[in-house]
């Protein structure tokens, strides 16, 4: 099976053109800031940026990603610069509702499975009669001395209940929808900060007084 057919599922791809003469080195400068943040490490070699993230902090703006390549190409019309990025958290939104569908089919299966057969060979006439037997059942002459509370009667509801497979099929729901608007937000949260800061101006160092 060739994963580059999944990979789009935890991979996130895209491109920028880049201003008429701007020169990789100067590219990495203005996004430099994006990938020194704690837990970041990146390297620099050949118009191409590595970087990897281990326990990225909570202000980081690129924390969902893991690792990623940025390279700096001509496509024939000018500069672009080209990103292919990677995210553990989106793979981990992506197979959650798969596990949670799962718990919720073991569940139905397992009910299933464990209903008594002597419950389900009785007729409708025995249940009325055990039903019936379980509400005239006198209560104990001492309990009754001693001021106890009467027995509550069985609740037939409760006795019944089975194990339900909804709360699965909720947290199924909630991370796909987790997935889905995580997948498409982050792909154009990332290019809207690559494009930030390679628009924005380069800091100028302030000249000592003479």
């Amino acid at each position: 099976m060739n994963l580059r057919f999944f990979d789009w599922i935890w991979h996130i791809k895209g491109s920028l053109p880049l201003a008429h003469g701007q020169s990789s080195d100067e590219v990495f400068e203005r996004l430099d800031p994006l990938f020194r943040q704690t837990g970041t490490t990146h390297e620099r070699t050949n118009g191409t940026l590595s970087f990897r993230k281990k326990d990225p902090a909570a202000q980081d703006k690129m924390s969902v990603f893991d690792r990623g390549v940025l390279k700096v190409e001509n496509d024939g019309t000018g500069g672009v610069l080209n990103y292919y990025l990677s995210s553990r958290a989106l793979l981990f939104c992506f197979l959650a509702p798969l596990l949670f569908l799962s718990f919720g089919q073991l569940t139905v299966a397992l009910g299933t499975l464990n209903k008594p057969s002597a419950e389900a060979e009785k007729t409708a006439e025995d249940k009325k009669k055990d039903a019936k037997k379980e509400a005239e059942r006198p209560m104990n002459p001492i309990d009754k001395a001693l001021g106890a509370p009467a027995p509550e009667k069985p609740d037939k509801n409760k006795k019944d209940k089975k194990p339900s497979p909804t709360p699965a099929y909720v947290f199924a729901g909630i991370f796909a929808t987790l997935y889905v608007v995580g997948r498409f937000l982050e792909q154009r949260l990332v290019k809207s900060l690559f494009k930030k800061r390679l628009l924005g101006e380069t800091p100028v160092a302030l000249s000592e007084p003479a």
